[in-house]
């Protein structure tokens, strides 16, 4: 089924191209349907990117899905247009009074960074509060987990002494979960990120469970007992190039950052990476917008 998104955004057009369904506003009008009406909080600095990356998961689901993009505004990003923003984007004091199925709230490159010296970190927590009563369940990716297990749980990160970057193979640990319905014994997935919690503090939460972990990556999948939480660590919806890009990206800069583990083949920079976790991300998506959107959700959201 489609995902419905604005007439004239710019992903609309690479999605179509890669045989994504997209449907566009003035065709979605016509349709007797109940789509999901799922928010993104984009919170990464190169927005279209991310945008075309999380649509890309979303339309390759049998449900229907009504997408609006959400943005902070107390922080005005240096690497996405204003005309972008205005057109394309709405702010919390837009959609407060409504209601949500599903909450996506993305990463952001600032883990090095106390949360409360995130300049939009109360607008943020706000944003989280408010899902509490107004989402029926919220996914969060890679800083945007950290920031969930802080804010709802109270458990903090702490740095890491390097990087962690690669794409790393993980188990599950709860195999009859919802969520993992599917999964292999063992599957892969890219992380990207300066910091991570402790598995020992998050064991200490009694409503979390541990779903899927990785060595050398850490934890990868925490979820709330109830299914209205859930927190990837990871990036599943990362494409084939976005690791080789943030590489490049930290050596010009003079980060010098290590090569990516697994992820340019015979780790030859000049050989092209391989997408080697799409199955696993599609599978992931799919089944958090089924059983913990979907089934979960009431068929009038007012």
């Amino acid at each position: 089924m489609p995902i419905k998104i604005p007439d004239h955004l710019p992903a609309k057009e690479m999605l179509k191209d890669e045989n994504i369904f997209v449907m566009d506003e003035s065709r979605a009008f016509t349709q007797d349907i109940r789509p999901l009406k799922i928010l993104i909080l984009n919170l990464m600095p190169l927005k279209e990117q991310t945008e075309t990356h999380l649509l890309r998961l979303l339309g390759n689901s049998p449900l229907q899905i009504d997408v609006t993009l959400l943005h902070t505004s107390t922080h005005k990003p240096r690497n996405t247009s204003h005309d972008h923003l205005n057109q394309f984007y709405k702010s919390i004091d837009d959609v407060k009074d409504n209601k949500y199925d599903g909450l996506i709230i993305t990463g952001a490159p600032i883990e090095k960074l106390a949360y409360e010296e995130v300049n939009y970190w109360p607008e943020l927590s706000q944003i989280m509060e408010w899902s509490k009563s107004n989402v029926t369940s919220t996914l969060h990716i890679c800083w945007g987990a950290l920031a969930g297990l802080y804010f709802h749980y109270g458990v903090d990160k702490y740095l890491l002494p390097e990087k962690v970057s690669g794409v790393f193979p993980h188990t599950t640990g709860f195999p009859t979960e919802k969520l993992l319905s599917g999964f292999d014994e063992e599957f892969l997935a890219p992380h990207s990120r300066n910091a991570d919690v402790k598995k020992e503090d998050v064991e200490k939460v009694p409503e979390l469970k541990i779903l899927s972990e990785a060595e050398g990556a850490g934890l990868y999948i925490v979820a709330s007992n109830n299914n209205k939480q859930i927190f990837v660590l990871g990036h599943p919806e990362y494409d084939a190039f976005t690791l080789q890009k943030e590489y490049e990206r930290d050596l010009a800069i003079g980060i010098d950052p290590k090569l990516p583990v697994n992820y340019f083949p015979n780790n030859d920079t000049n050989k092209r990476p391989r997408l080697s976790w799409r199955a696993h991300a599609n599978l992931l998506i799919s089944n958090w917008l089924n059983y913990y959107v979907y089934q979960e959700t009431p068929y009038e959201l007012k």
